[in-house]
């Protein structure tokens, strides 16, 4: 049996992969293969986090701020790095959320989700209580459900296909 230090620490290259494949998927229409349509409203948000590790130094960059250029991302990507971080809104309906997931360990921080109506009598704690443990679920259900996608597509013959597609939309969005 692994270390969990270990285990961690070998694996978390998955989680920054999940990141940049969904990037891609994000910027090349991650409604394909007959997905759930209210997915067509995931977005990359106000902040992204890149990293690579090159001569045994690690290079950071983040990007942020809203509606902020993505190009020197991109070269980054193109240079080998991984997205380790990344800010999303998911819009579905009507409502809205934005948070942020860590590509090493996939944790969800800086959730806003949807408003919620005003308790106007304390017999309605419990309701409130219940629909925010809703909205919360909707965010983790999206991220697992995009995690089980990438694991599948990961693990199968068509996991080279996807990498030169993406390495193709990276040099095509480079040369701009």
């Amino acid at each position: 049996m692994l270390d969990i230090a270990v285990a961690y620490n070998r694996y978390k290259f998955l989680g920054h992969e999940f990141l940049t494949w969904m990037w891609h998927r994000i910027d090349n229409d991650i409604r394909e293969d007959g997905a759930d349509s209210e997915i067509m409203t995931l977005s990359i948000g106000s902040r992204i986090v890149i990293e690579n590790c090159r001569h045994n130094r690690e290079e950071v960059l983040t990007i942020r701020g809203d509606g902020a250029g993505l190009e020197e991302g991109l070269l980054a990507l193109n240079k080998g790095g991984k997205v380790t971080e990344m800010h999303l809104i998911y819009r579905k309906g009507e409502l809205e959320w934005r948070f942020t997931i860590k590509g090493e360990s996939l944790n969800i921080s800086s959730l806003k989700c949807p408003q919620t109506g005003n308790l106007e009598k304390k017999d309605e704690v419990e309701g409130a209580v219940l629909e925010r443990i809703y909205l919360v679920d909707q965010v983790i259900d999206l991220v697992n459900g995009l995690y089980c996608r990438f694991v599948r597509e990961r693990l199968s013959s068509g996991w080279e296909q996807r990498l030169r597609a993406i390495n193709e939309w990276i040099r095509r969005s480079i040369q701009g």
